[in-house]
């Protein structure tokens, strides 16, 4: 057992041996730094023929609307829409179809109505997966826009129960499928908004009370979104997601003793003596007298 356990010790000190970190290298010449990369500025300030094109897309709701607000204005032009409906037969069958539909389309979308205080929600892979993050008091609610020649879907996103941003998932289908690409998109943005900041496959404009941001989703969803949103607001948001931010995994000690360069990773073989004479003593040998 004595020569087992000299042999256990030989590949201990071997292997903290072979884990000891080598004389370090002659240090490199130094070279000149590169010169650190310029910060985009803000987007541009749009006009106010584009602003009032972009005020548009409020499509009647404001900022700092509840949920339940928003759902009162979408109630009256839901009972306006059907107004005319209903007063165009006078078949009574038909009319309380009208009633049914009215009140099924409102209750869809009350019941779209998700907080983000979860770790998954069915959202995190969508259209809309960076829209939003869990634990943040942030939440949300959509509705699909198909009256009045449009084909859309507007997401109402809500920080500390009140409406701070709005994500319209713009109607493709009207663009020709070869012609469905980034430049095809911002030449349509620009066209109608004026010349953007262009920041990878998004497009930003100021509007002064809101921003606006146009979304290129067609590589991994095949759509095209159009945020506008509060900066004011938009500031507390991120402070709150950066404090609730998911820390990435550390990684395990073994790559990290391969590279720690202090040694603060790799195991202590001082304090492991007590282990080693253990495993001994199990497999029927004498531990070593100290």
């Amino acid at each position: 057992m004595r020569l087992i356990k000299t042999a256990l010790l030989a590949g201990l000190v071997s292997s903290v041996a072979f884990a000891a970190p080598k004389a370090p290298a002659k240090a490199p010449t130094k070279t000149a730094k590169a010169a650190p990369a310029k910060k985009a500025g803000p987007p541009p300030m749009v006009s106010a023929e584009h602003k009032k094109a972009l005020a548009e897309k409020f499509g009647g709701f404001k900022f700092g609307m509840t949920k339940d607000e928003v759902l009162g204005v979408l109630q009256k032009q839901i009972d306006e829409r059907y107004e005319d409906k209903i007063k165009g037969t006078t078949d009574i069958a038909v009319q309380d179809r009208y009633r049914k539909d009215k009140k099924t389309e409102l209750n869809r979308v009350s019941q779209s109505y998700i907080t983000f205080d979860a770790k998954t929600s069915p959202w995190d892979v969508s259209i809309v997966e960076g829209e939003f993050q869990h634990n943040t008091n942030e939440s949300m609610m959509e509705r699909w826009e198909n009256e009045g020649g449009k084909n859309q879907r507007r997401f109402f996103f809500f920080y500390d129960q009140k409406l701070w941003k709005m994500y319209l998932s713009l109607d493709v289908s009207m663009i020709p499928e070869e012609k469905r690409n980034f430049e095809t998109f911002k030449g349509v943005m620009e066209g109608q908004y004026g010349t953007g900041a262009v920041e990878g496959s998004t497009i930003s404009w100021r509007a002064g009370e809101f921003d606006v941001r146009a979304v290129d989703r067609l590589k991994d969803y095949g759509a095209l979104g159009l945020a506008v949103e509060d900066p004011t607001v938009r500031t507390s948001v991120m402070a709150t997601r950066e404090q609730h931010k998911v820390p990435d995994k550390q990684n395990n000690s073994i790559i990290n003793s391969v590279i720690d360069k202090d040694n603060k990773d790799h195991p202590d073989m001082k304090a492991n003596n007590g282990a080693v004479d253990a495993v001994i003593q199990a497999q029927g040998g004498a531990t070593k007298k100290k």
